[in-house]
């Protein structure tokens, strides 16, 4: 099939491009890019974007689909919807599913469902100890053989220092990256929210910044033991970036993601309502660790942007506050959130949000590149930056709602998006899944 995508502003630092163009898909690859009017489409389907933005499709790698066994909270089916919807071209799912991703035939078959299920590209990632436990080391060598792209222990981090050690030296040696939720569960303990004012005002158990940085700047270390490429997840805190751009000014393969909670709510937020869609794991940071992670995120010392999707059932949600899950939802609410309260505001180029959307997930995944050039595969992302989205239970395409944006009002968001030069999203609807 031909697609000819007319008149869109194209705009992708990897190739210095920032210009309206047309540009001409064919089986499933940009074929050729032109000024507008100078593209010819004999035969096939041609879309006017004009006004609109085409970037790099988007991908986020750090997504919880629930799938196998939890399909009540989300299933490969809608995630692959709500990824799509928020602008989404591939998604990285997480292992700690029911059973959890920890061998070869589990992850085969997720992948394999994947493929037949939703035009999202999803990569899994397995983990690194037996059910997540800290306690065995799994076979980590028959997953990357079936397709895993990366290994982690999400949900928790792994306690024991020799463990950590043998599984990043494991990773390293089939070329995968770790993944790691620093959590120091000792510090942690029963902790619901950040430690500090606001937890003793409100009466609940506090979660030190230190239970994060500490295993932080374990695992930086035993990076550099190992020689394994690491990577931080859902960083919190000021310091704890800090400590990952050491890191890198010392030569180590280190990295780091931050999410839209972290970038653009604090504990702050949490107030006597003790509404459970603000408990996060790690929990919501200061104001001034918020701040801080914006300037972080520009600069470059942040790496890129994860959503950490992790929908839950609404009765799940409705307990008390120190018995209720952690997280939000994110998948539809990242870019919305990112252009209204970044590039709207001048904080951040378009440039940067596709370097920290779009190119460094990949580059950190070890995934094929896509640029606005012609013989790349096209998976792109079209953004109204005029559209209004209200954020409403009745908006996701998720199975649930559980989001720390309720209510909000935002202005941009994906129109279209194509995975191969096939829509999954047209015209803000889901289509194609």
């Amino acid at each position: 099939m031909a697609l000819l995508l007319k008149n869109a502003l194209c705009i992708d630092p990897a190739v210095s491009l920032n210009a309206v163009k047309d540009i001409l898909i064919r089986d499933g690859e940009i074929v050729e890019i032109g000024d507008p009017g100078t593209v010819d489409l004999p035969k096939g389907i041609s879309r006017d974007l004009e006004g609109k933005i085409l970037i790099p499709g988007l991908v986020d790698m750090h997504v919880h689909l629930r799938d196998p066994g939890l399909e009540y909270k989300e299933d490969i089916e809608s995630g692959g919807r709500a990824a799509a919807k928020g602008g989404f071209t591939a998604v990285l799912a997480m292992p700690n599913t029911k059973p959890t991703c920890d061998n070869a035939s589990i992850a085969r078959n997720m992948i394999e469902k994947a493929l037949n299920t939703t035009r999202t590209r999803i990569y899994v990632s397995g983990a690194m100890t037996a059910g997540l436990k800290g306690e065995s080391i799994t076979e980590m060598g028959d997953m990357a053989r079936v397709g895993v792209v990366a290994f982690t222990d999400d949900g928790r981090g792994v306690q024991n220092d020799a463990m950590m050690r043998l599984a990043m030296e494991y990773a390293k040696t089939f070329n995968k990256p770790v993944l790691s939720h620093c959590q120091v569960e000792d510090l942690s303990a029963k902790g619901s929210i950040n430690e500090g004012a606001t937890s003793t005002r409100l009466g609940l158990q506090g979660w030190p910044a230190a239970a994060e940085e500490i295993q932080i700047a374990r695992d930086i270390a035993l990076c550099e033991l190992t020689g394994c490429s690491l990577h931080i997840q859902h960083i919190s805190t000021a310091k704890g970036v800090e400590l990952v751009a050491q890191a890198k000014a010392n030569g180590l393969p280190v990295t780091c993601e931050v999410t839209p909670h972290h970038l653009f709510l604090s504990e702050e937020d949490i107030d006597e309502t003790y509404n459970t869609s603000f408990k996060m794991n790690p929990p919501l940071r200061t104001r001034d660790d918020m701040l801080a992670l914006q300037q972080y995120l520009v600069s470059g010392m942040i790496d890129c942007v994860a959503t950490d999707h992790a929908p839950h059932a609404p009765h799940e949600k409705a307990m008390e506050f120190e018995l209720a899950p952690f997280g939000t939802t994110g998948l539809e609410t990242a870019l919305p959130l990112l252009i209204t309260e970044m590039v709207s505001t001048g904080k951040l180029t378009w440039e940067l949000l596709v370097e920290r959307m779009a190119h460094a997930p990949r580059y950190i995944l070890g995934l094929p590149h896509v640029k606005l050039e012609v013989g790349c595969t096209a998976d792109l992302t079209v953004i109204d930056k005029q559209a209004i989205y209200d954020v409403s239970a009745e908006s996701f395409e998720s199975k649930s709602q559980n989001s720390a944006f309720i209510g909000r009002r935002l202005k941009g968001c994906a129109s279209d998006v194509y995975v191969a030069g096939y829509a999954s999203l047209e015209d803000r609807e889901v289509v194609g899944l």
